[in-house]
C-alpha cells in the first residue's frame, strides 16, 4: 500500500511549482508566516482533489447535486485518500440550528423521551422543535417572540406634522404617512401623548375601513392599517431576505427581541414539555451544561434505555475531552466562535470507526487557552493512531511539538513565499534558518515596565451568559489583555457587556469582511477613487474608465477576467477570459498610462510596491497603514475573499488607525499569526497606545500577554464553573498568582516551572 502522498508541481495561488512528499498515518504539520502558501498546499490543492476525484466516483445524477471543485493547478496529485476537512469557517445555521441538533445528540434526547418519558408524548418527533408535532406555536419553535418596541416606533412628544412617527416609510410628507395624518380620525397638530385611548389604539392597531388620499397622481383610495399592524405584516411577517439590506437594518432598530410567553424560551409545545424523566423535561436537560448532562444520564437504569442514554452519554463524553463541556445543547450554532465550531467538527468524527482517511485541519487551537490545546493534541494523536493521515496547518508551538512530520512554507509572503524552506522532523526545524526556526529559538521576555492608565472604565455587577455578578474596570491610556480558558465568560465580558456599556469603542472582530466578489484590498481601503483620478487627470479621460465595474469592463466577461462554465455533472471549467487575457479591462483602457504603468500594472503591485510608484499623500497615508499591519504584501487588485480570517481582521484594523483618544477591542488578533508576524502585531498596538488610545484584546497568546500592561483573568474553569474575575493587574503580579492557569502557563513559557 502506497505510503506516501505526492505533489508534483503544486502552482495553485502563489505556489511556485512545489513538489512534496507527506506520509500517511502521520501527522504532518504545515507552518510558516501569513500568506507564505500553507492554505494553498493543503485546502486548495490536495483536499479540493480528493473532493473531486471521490465525487467522480458517485452517478451523474447525485454529482449534479453535490459541491463543484475545479482540478487543482498541478503537474501530479498521486496517492490520496478520501479528505475531511475541519476548517474555520462558520458553522452557520440559523436560529433553529443548536449544538445539540448540530452533533445529532438531541436526536438521540428525543428518542429517549419518547421511550422512557413519562407521560409519552408520542414518537420522536413530537419533542422535536423543528417539527409541527414539537414545536411551539406561539414562536414557531424559534423560542423567543420579535416584537415591535412602540416606544421607539413613536415619539409622544410629538405631533404627526412634527414626525412622531419613526418608522421607516413614515416620513412626513410621504403617502404612507398621510394614511395617518390625513385620515380625519386624528388631529395632525396635537401631540400623540395628548391622544385619547381609543385614538391610540386606532393609530396603533386600528383598520377595517379605508381613506381617500389626494396624490400627484391623482386621488386613491386606501385601507387603513394602525402602524404597528403595517410593520409587523411589512417586516415582521414577511420573509426578510426579500427586503434591501438598508430597509432590513432600518427596522432591526425599532424591535425587540422577548423569550417566547407561551414556551419560555424552550421553544416546546406543552405536550412535549409535560414529559419528564427524573423529574426533568427534555428542555432542562438541553439547558444544562454538556458535563452535568453526563452525569444525569448516568443515572438511568432501565433495559429498554439505558441503551439509548449510553450512547448519547457516549457523543457528550467527547464534547467534555475536547474541551467543551460548559457548552449546553440549546446553545445556538450562530453564537460560536471559530474556535469551537471547529471542535464541535472535530467531534462529528470521532465515533468514526473509518480508518485511511486523511484528516484536514485549519489552525485547530485557534480559541484554545494553553491549557486546552493539551486536550486538542490527544484527538490528533487518536485520529492518527487509527490509521489515519492527519494534516495542520498551524502555529502553536505545543501543536507543532506533537507532529511527526514539518513542512515549513516561505520564506516570505505573498509572492515572496510560496516554496517549501525546510521539511523533515520537527527537532530539526529548531535549528534550520527559516522564520519558524528562528522564532522556535526566541524567548519573549516580560516587560520590564508597565505604562500607568490614565482612567477607569468600570464595569459593575455584570451578570449576562455566565458571568456572576462581576465587577472590574478596564484601564484606558494602556494595553489590555483580557484572558481565561475557553467558556470562562472573556468574550461575554468584553464584546457583548463592555461594547454595549462602551459602545463608542471601535471594535475589530473576525467576522467576515461585508463586500462583494467584486472586492479588493484597494476598493475596502477606499483607495481606489483616488487611484482612478489620477490615472483620470494624467490622461485627461473620465475616471470611470479606469473601472472593471463601469465603462472601463471588458464586454465579453464583464470586468470579472475569467469566464465560468457550469458542465451540470462535471467538473467545472473556469477559463481565462480570452478577450482581455484576465485583465478585466478593454484594450482601450490599458493604453492610458501613468509612469509607464497600466491600471493594471498598479493592481497588480503589492501595496510595498505602490507605495514606491504614487507621490499622492493622501493615498499613501492609507497605503502606509497596510504597512502597519504587516500586509504589505497583498496585491491592491487581490479578491477579499482571497483573504484569511487574520488577513481579515488585520485589514479592519488598518482602516481603523491614527484615531486619538479611542478605546479599541480587539478579539483574538493573533489568529492566523506567525509568531514573527505577532511581534509586528504587538509593535502596532504599542503604537496605538502611545498615540493616545486604549487597547483591549481578548487574547490566549503568551508574547501579547507579556507585553501588556494589564492583564484581567476570568475563570478559573469554563461554563457554570467561571464567570468569576481571577485577577486584575500587571502581568508581573500575576506570575504569583497560584489560582489562575493563564498565570501557570505563563511562567511555563518564561521557563519558570
Amino acid at each position: 500500500m502506497p505510503e506516501n502522498i505526492v505533489i508534483t508541481g503544486a502552482r495553485e495561488n502563489n505556489l511556485q511549482d512545489v513538489s512534496l512528499t507527506i506520509p500517511k498515518n502521520q501527522i504532518t504539520l504545515f507552518t510558516g508566516v501569513s500568506g507564505s502558501g500553507k492554505s494553498s498546499i493543503v485546502f486548495d490543492t490536495i483536499a479540493v482533489e480528493s473532493q473531486r476525484q471521490l465525487n467522480e466516483t458517485f452517478t451523474w445524477f447525485i454529482r449534479n447535486r453535490l459541491p463543484k471543485y475545479e482540478r487543482p493547478h498541478a503537474d501530479g496529485i498521486d496517492e490520496l485518500s478520501v479528505a475531511i476537512i475541519v476548517d474555520q469557517k462558520p458553522i452557520g445555521g440559523n436560529v433553529r440550528s443548536t449544538v445539540g441538533t448540530m452533533t445529532d445528540i438531541y436526536s438521540v434526547l428525543r428518542v429517549l423521551f419518547s421511550r422512557h418519558g413519562t407521560p409519552s408524548a408520542g414518537a420522536a418527533t413530537a419533542y422535536s422543535f423543528n417539527d409541527p408535532a414539537g414545536m411551539c406555536t406561539e414562536c414557531d419553535g424559534i423560542g423567543r417572540t420579535v416584537r415591535l418596541d412602540i416606544d421607539r416606533a413613536v415619539d409622544w412628544s410629538k405631533s404627526l406634522h412634527e414626525g412622531a412617527l419613526l418608522l421607516p416609510g413614515l416620513t412626513v410628507g410621504g403617502w404612507e404617512w398621510k394614511l395617518y395624518a390625513e385620515s380625519g380620525h386624528f388631529d395632525p397638530d396635537r401631540p400623540i401623548g395628548d391622544f385619547t385611548e381609543a385614538e391610540r389604539e386606532l393609530l396603533l392597531y386600528g383598520g377595517d375601513f379605508t381613506v381617500q388620499l389626494q396624490l400627484r397622481t391623482g386621488s386613491v383610495e386606501m385601507r387603513f392599517e394602525g402602524i404597528v399592524s403595517r410593520f409587523t405584516r411589512l417586516f415582521l411577517k414577511r420573509d426578510t431576505t426579500s427586503l434591501s439590506a438598508k430597509r432590513r437594518e432600518a427596522a432591526d432598530r425599532f424591535v425587540v427581541q422577548r423569550p417566547c410567553e407561551t414556551c419560555g424560551g424552550s421553544r416546546l409545545n406543552k405536550a412535549a414539555l409535560a414529559t419528564r424523566i427524573g423529574g426533568l423535561n427534555i428542555a432542562d436537560w438541553t439547558r444544562m451544561e454538556v458535563a452535568d448532562l453526563v452525569e444525569v444520564l448516568g443515572l438511568i437504569d432501565d433495559p429498554v434505555a439505558t441503551p439509548i442514554a449510553t450512547a448519547a452519554r457516549r457523543r457528550l463524553e467527547r464534547l467534555v475531552g475536547i474541551g467543551l463541556g460548559y457548552l449546553s445543547l440549546d446553545r445556538e450554532t450562530t453564537t460560536l466562535s471559530g474556535g469551537e465550531g471547529q471542535r464541535l467538527k472535530m467531534v462529528r468524527h470521532l465515533g468514526s470507526s473509518l480508518t485511511g482517511l486523511t484528516f484536514v485541519f485549519d489552525e485547530p487551537s485557534v480559541g484554545l487557552h494553553p491549557r486546552d490545546v493539551g486536550r486538542l493534541n490527544d484527538l490528533l494523536i487518536r485520529l492518527r493512531d487509527r490509521g489515519n493521515t492527519v494534516l495542520v496547518v498551524e502555529h502553536d508551538p505545543d501543536v507543532i511539538a506533537i507532529a511527526d512530520h514539518v513542512v515549513d512554507m516561505g520564506p516570505g509572503a505573498g509572492r515572496d513565499g510560496g516554496r517549501v524552506v525546510y521539511e523533515g522532523p520537527v527537532a530539526q526545524l529548531h535549528t534550520a534558518d527559516t522564520p519558524t526556526g528562528r522564532s522556535m529559538r526566541h524567548r519573549t521576555e516580560l516587560k520590564d515596565s508597565f505604562r500607568t492608565p490614565d482612567g477607569w472604565l468600570p464595569l459593575t455587577g455584570a451578570d449576562l451568559h455566565n458571568l456572576r455578578d462581576v465587577d472590574v474596570r478596564f484601564p484606558t491610556g494602556v494595553l489590555t489583555a483580557v484572558t481565561g480558558v475557553a467558556g470562562s465568560g472573556k468574550s461575554t465580558l468584553v464584546s457583548e457587556v463592555f461594547t454595549s456599556a462602551y459602545p463608542e469603542a471601535v471594535v475589530i472582530d473576525q467576522g467576515a469582511i461585508r463586500a462583494s466578489s467584486r472586492s479588493t484590498p484597494a476598493s475596502f481601503l477606499g483607495i481606489m477613487d483616488t487611484i482612478r483620478k489620477v490615472f483620470a487627470q494624467v490622461n485627461g479621460v473620465p475616471a470611470g474608465l479606469f473601472s472593471f465595474n463601469s465603462d472601463g469592463a471588458c464586454g465579453e466577461c464583464a470586468g470579472r477576467g475569467v469566464s465560468y462554465t457550469d458542465l451540470a455533472f462535471m467538473d467545472p471549467v473556469t477559463t481565462t477570459c480570452p478577450v482581455c487575457e484576465g485583465r478585466r479591462f478593454h484594450d482601450e483602457v490599458l493604453k492610458h498610462r501613468v509612469r509607464g504603468a497600466s491600471i493594471v500594472d498598479v493592481l497588480e503591485m503589492t501595496a510595498a510596491g505602490c507605495m514606491e510608484f504614487f507621490d499622492d499623500q493622501t493615498l499613501l497615508r492609507k497605503l502606509r497603514t497596510l504597512n502597519e499591519v504587516g500586509l504589505t504584501y497583498l496585491s491592491l487588485g487581490q479578491p477579499l475573499s482571497s483573504l484569511s480570517g487574520g488577513e481579515r481582521q488585520r485589514l479592519k484594523l488598518a482602516t481603523q488607525l491614527h484615531r486619538t483618544g479611542s478605546v479599541y477591542v480587539l478579539d483574538e488578533p493573533t489568529t492566523g499569526l506567525h509568531r514573527a508576524d505577532v511581534d509586528t502585531l504587538i509593535t502596532l498596538l504599542d503604537r496605538l497606545v502611545d498615540a493616545g488610545n486604549s487597547v483591549i484584546c481578548v487574547e490566549h497568546h503568551m508574547d501579547v500577554v507579556k507585553r501588556a500592561d494589564w492583564i484581567i483573568d476570568l475563570g478559573p474553569e469554563g461554563g457554570k464553573h467561571g464567570g468569576t474575575l481571577v485577577f486584575a493587574g500587571t502581568p508581573e503580579q500575576l506570575l504569583a498568582n497560584r489560582a489562575s492557569f493563564t498565570a501557570e502557563y505563563l511562567r511555563r513559557d518564561l521557563g519558570w516551572e
